[in-house]
């Protein structure tokens, strides 16, 4: 069960676009267990392909950054090359950088 919810999160983080992210909490909503948001963490954690699947685009509700992989500090630089603007750890203009799938 837990390889075919991580392949759903995955599947739906491909979907944001560059220059957008999305919150674990959104992703969490878009599969069958829609409060299991520490789970969406745990899965793209597991992700082997960072480059195919922007994991780094995924955030906290209140528009900070979260966890990944390989550390804060790359995932700011690479948001930040995407055209995410950062005030500290949090995102700027969160609201206008939110990406939310359609239902």
């Amino acid at each position: 069960m837990a390889v075919n919810f991580n392949q759903t999160v995955l599947r739906l983080v491909k979907k944001i676009p560059k220059g957008k992210v999305t919150t674990y909490k959104i992703l969490a909503e878009q599969t069958s267990k829609r409060k299991a948001y520490r789970l969406v963490g745990r899965a793209l954690n597991s992700n082997q392909h960072l480059i195919e699947v922007p994991c780094h685009r995924v955030v906290k509700s209140d528009g900070s950054l979260g966890g990944y992989r390989l550390g804060l500090k790359k995932k700011k630089a690479i948001l930040a090359r995407e055209g995410i603007v950062l005030h500290g750890d949090r995102i700027k203009n969160f609201n206008q950088a939110l990406f939310k799938f359609k239902s």
